[in-house]
């Protein structure tokens, strides 16, 4: 299997790093995780021109047409500068369920909105108690006329203060946690009976908790089939899964470099210590570690474009895995060998650890993959 990016993949990855270096430095990004929105709007609007948010939509909605692979390259660079926008919770999540279930016309109203940087969305669906499970959905929608009335609460929304519009999963039918009977719902921001509460999470990611209340909605506001869910949500929860191991690589990818390059100044006894034999060896084993992540990261992009259900349900939960492991042993070897300076708020590494410790979390934990990747044989 090649590894190596294509000469379009590589002259968008400098693109993007060109401008984060010049743009998003850690000073910028502290004064942007500081303000009260938690993002740049001049960052996402740049982001948009640059194309990407383009990436993964079709050209028919004025996207680039790319693959999962064209997104890990977009996705390690985020990684590498930790970019706290809403990129994933708006491209990879909320509108993957319009480019994938969406009709016609929503695609034609919502798509080129997102791609231009007018709109951002989020996906509102884990709830309380619920853990890794994506059928326990207690929110209630009712029939109510020639709509839907909506009610219940949405916990850890990511990004959700910032979304214009809201992909919220709400049950028409069944029990609790059945598989069936769970129906997708186009959301605005402003509904009457909609109330978005946001934090900060440890890693300076924004989240928030929603609380429906009466929120009435038209039948054209559903997306995909009624009480038919959950299977496009799966589908877009993997695809976001393999990007948080993309953005993980890049994370690591920096972690390993700053690491490497403290080593090579930092002195004691008069040397630096890198020169220590134990400090190489440890070095070498982060070095592995990398590799390793991004190897299997590639292999799920590749497989989640081309392979069947249960072939993308064992690599993503292979890949998340793998990429929990590599994100717990860098970032802690990392923070160690800066000493006790690599847990200050100053010193980027700390900000590195505190996103990949939160990317081993997200979508499934390490458990939750292996239990799935074991059932799915």
């Amino acid at each position: 299997m090649d590894f190596e990016y294509s000469e379009e993949q590589r002259l968008l990855s400098e693109t993007i790093r060109r401008f984060l270096a010049t743009g998003y430095n850690f000073d910028a990004r502290a004064k942007i995780v500081a303000s009260p929105a938690g993002h740049s709007d001049d960052v996402w609007a740049a982001l948009a021109e640059m194309g990407v948010l383009s990436v993964p939509f079709g050209s028919e909605h004025g996207g680039f047409g790319g693959t999962t692979i064209d997104m890990m390259v977009v996705m390690e660079a985020l990684g590498e500068a930790l970019v706290v926008e809403p990129y994933l919770a708006t491209v990879g999540l909320g509108g993957q369920f319009i480019a994938r279930a969406g009709t016609k016309a929503q695609q034609d109203a919502i798509l080129p909105g997102l791609i231009q940087g007018k709109t951002k969305m989020a996906f509102a669906h884990t709830e309380r108690g619920a853990r890794y499970d994506l059928a326990h959905v207690t929110t209630r929608a009712r029939a109510a006329g020639d709509g839907f009335t909506l009610d219940g609460e949405k916990c850890v929304v990511l990004h959700g203060g910032a979304a214009d519009l809201l992909v919220v999963s709400a049950r028409t039918d069944g029990g609790d946690t059945d598989a069936r009977g769970i129906t997708l719902f186009l959301v605005p921001r402003n509904a009457r009976g909609l109330t978005v509460t946001q934090a900060r999470g440890v890693d300076a990611h924004r989240v928030a908790e929603v609380r429906l209340s009466g929120v009435t909605v038209g039948r054209d506001a559903v997306i995909g089939a009624e009480g038919q869910g959950l299977p496009v949500i799966e589908g877009v929860v993997d695809y976001a899964t393999v990007l948080v191991c993309a953005e993980a690589v890049g994370a690591i990818k920096y972690a390993h470099d700053a690491t490497l390059d403290y080593l090579k100044t930092r002195r004691q006894f008069g040397v630096p210590i890198g020169t220590f034999q134990a400090l190489q060896h440890r070095m070498v084993d982060i070095l592995i570690s990398y590799e390793q992540a991004r190897s299997i990261a590639t292999l799920a992009c590749v497989k989640i474009d081309s392979g069947d259900d249960v072939e993308r349900r064992r690599i993503v939960s292979a890949a998340k895995i793998k990429i929990a492991d590599a994100a717990r042993h860098v970032s802690q070897e990392a923070v160690q060998l800066h000493g006790g300076m690599g847990m200050t708020e100053e010193l980027k590494i700390s900000h590195t650890f505190r996103r990949l410790t939160m990317i081993a979390q997200m979508f499934g934990d390490a458990d939750h993959h292996l239990a799935r990747f074991a059932a799915s044989k």
